[in-house]
């Protein structure tokens, strides 16, 4: 084989290499879920977020970079191996609180990629830029927090502060990520025993609100029983004196009447009034109504009246005697 044809052959070869490489490289595809960086001698020209085939300039000239816009977790302070079992990294989550006390935390943070032109170029290893900033804005919430507060129902908080403070570090140093959520994992004492005697001061602590909450109970029940009482004694003495006002306006009302009559015919207004009397006084005695002589006047039949309501026996004991009471 001649030179000629040699270096024909070679110079096909590296043009179809070359056709295969602009074939290949001149266009990508995007997902729903991705996004795109076009990048033109190393430095970022267009970001595309359009899903769906696109086309650029041919390797070296052009490459494009494709990232996910889903959410990302960053474990802090465990991991999970492939075997599915989680390994905790002590060192790394334990800290200090404002009282001195030692604890163990560890979190996940929830982030993406919001800006893929400073992720890609505004730092070398944005994930360990991210790590970093985790570990110290949880140490600086853990540090400025109670041991109580850290444990037990300050954690919320805690998310909250660390959650804030991250995301204003990640806007800080600018390297397209944003801070999605965080979350607490677990927050614990390092020592078994250290964190039995917490827990048993915690169940404590508790025992002690709920027989507080029960004693204010048992205070409000009371409270409201004896308020019941004082209510019902008071319409009581309201319907008393309510019913001893008619009554005396009833008995003013009589007098009243019965002034009236008197002033009318003082005599036998009189007269009544000492036979009520007396039937008041001696509600069982015979009463007979005599004149000047000594003699009965009968103005009512008093006797037969006696004699249908006393027995026959009774009656005639009584029949023995002329004059009476």
């Amino acid at each position: 084989m001649s030179t000629r044809r040699i270096f024909m052959t070679f110079g096909m070869a590296v043009v179809g290499l070359i056709l295969l490489i602009i074939a290949f490289t001149t266009w990508y595809t995007v997902d729903e879920s991705e996004q795109a960086v076009v990048i033109t001698f190393g430095k970022a020209d267009t970001t595309i977020t359009d899903s769906g085939l696109h086309f650029k300039l041919p390797w070296p000239i052009q490459r494009a970079e494709v990232l996910s816009k889903e959410t990302y977790s960053l474990q802090f302070g465990y991991k999970q191996d492939p075997s599915g079992e989680l390994v905790s990294f002590d060192k790394e989550t334990k800290m200090i609180t404002g009282d001195e006390y030692i604890v163990l935390a560890d979190l996940v943070v929830q982030w993406k990629i919001t800006e893929p032109q400073k992720y890609l170029f505004n730092a070398e290893n944005p994930m360990e830029i991210l790590e970093d900033a985790t570990s110290a804005s949880i140490r600086s919430v853990i540090g400025s927090s109670t041991i109580d507060s850290a444990l037990t129902d300050g954690k919320a908080e805690i998310e909250a502060n660390t959650r804030e403070l991250l995301a204003s570090l990640m806007e800080k140093y600018d390297i397209g990520i944003a801070v999605q959520g965080v979350k607490l994992q677990d927050v614990e004492l390092p020592n078994a025993e250290v964190r039995a005697a917490f827990t048993a001061v915690t169940d404590a602590r508790e025992t002690k609100e709920t027989k507080t909450n029960e004693a204010e109970k048992y205070n409000n029940q009371k409270t409201n029983e004896a308020i019941g009482e004082r209510d019902a004694i008071k319409s009581r003495a309201l319907g008393q004196k309510t019913a001893r006002i008619e009554q005396a306006r009833g008995d003013v009302a009589l007098f009243n009447n019965l002034y009236a009559e008197y002033a009318k015919n003082k005599a036998i207004t009189r007269q009544r009034l000492v036979i009520e009397t007396l039937e008041q006084v001696l509600p069982k005695a015979k009463i007979y109504i005599m004149n000047d002589s000594g003699e009965t006047v009968k103005y009512l039949p008093l006797q037969q009246l006696e004699n249908q309501a006393v027995p026959p026996a009774e009656a005639k004991q009584e029949g023995g005697g002329t004059n009476g009471q």
